[in-house]
């Protein structure tokens, strides 16, 4: 059954749309990366999959089933700013955890941690540096046992080494029980190593939504005389400009005309090209 399928999907504040008019379907055992600018809506989306927060518009699924306001049994979610009982040791809040939760297994939590660099389970959450809380929150959401498992920005205070390591788990929880796994970030690098499903959103609203490899070979990036863009036929992304030359990112694009040479994207380039467009509709003076 899919994992999560948004038809049409909204969440208004007051004047303001978090996300609108979003459809898309999250496929099962994939990885999926949740891109976009600052503000576009990730967090407001991940927390409505969540449970936490309810839609003003549409619907959202999980495993068939609306999510109006409550948590689904079968996911679970990290948020940015990592909730944990911070004076309670790593082992009470463990037992705290499985109190809370009618499927749980720290024999599971305790494979996690002890994976990522033998945590101190009698030291108080508050005295942990915060990519230790980090670590023992992503533990926590692992210990649920989630068939979906929603990740908004992991790897942020995290050191290299212990990305490499949080990044090895989430890879084994997906190859070996078949998880899904929706992880937003702006370490687009990271991202490429571990995801194979892009969802980029931006305004809200979702502008690429598909297995990285297609959404890859859909786009390309055209370099060539700046006086001869009317010759290039494609949907035009986003454009870096000097004089005399001009770099396109292009969806869907016919071959290019003499003069101009052709280059496939890579994931970051790629986000970065969109975010790129992003920043210019909303600052008009640096179009062109």
């Amino acid at each position: 059954m899919t994992p999560l399928t948004a038809t049409g999907l909204g969440k208004r504040y007051r004047d303001n749309w978090a996300v609108r008019d979003c459809s898309f379907t999250i496929p099962e055992g994939k990885v999926v990366a949740l891109v976009g600018p600052n503000g576009a809506g990730k967090s407001t989306l991940l927390r409505i999959a969540a449970g936490l927060v309810r839609p003003s518009t549409g619907e959202l699924r999980a495993f068939g089933t609306p999510l109006r306001g409550r948590i689904h049994p079968d996911v679970s979610f990290l948020a940015q700013n990592r909730p944990l009982y911070r004076d309670l040791t790593v082992r009470e809040l463990i037992r705290v955890c499985a109190a809370m939760n009618d499927r749980w297994s720290a024999e599971r939590v305790d494979e996690v941690l002890g994976l990522l660099g033998g945590v101190d389970q009698e030291a108080k959450v508050r005295t942990l540096s915060a990519g230790t809380r980090t670590q023992v929150a992503i533990a926590m959401a692992l210990g649920r046992l989630p068939r979906l498992l929603l990740l908004d920005e992991p790897l942020s205070d995290l050191d290299p080494l212990a990305r490499d390591e949080t990044l090895r788990i989430i890879m084994t929880e997906v190859a070996e029980r078949g998880t899904t796994v929706v992880m937003s970030s702006h370490l687009l690098t990271d991202l490429r190593e571990v995801c194979d499903h892009l969802l980029l959103i931006d305004d809200g609203r979702v502008q690429v939504d598909g297995d990285i490899e297609e959404v890859l070979a859909q786009h390309r990036f055209l370099a060539g005389p700046a006086a001869d863009e009317a010759s290039v036929d494609g949907t035009l992304v986003s454009a870096t400009r000097t004089q005399r030359q001009s770099i396109l990112l292009l969806r869907d694009p016919k071959p290019a005309p003499e003069g101009w040479s052709t280059t496939e994207p890579d994931l970051e380039s790629l986000v970065m090209g969109y975010l790129r467009a992003s920043r210019d509709r909303r600052s008009p003076a640096r179009r062109g």
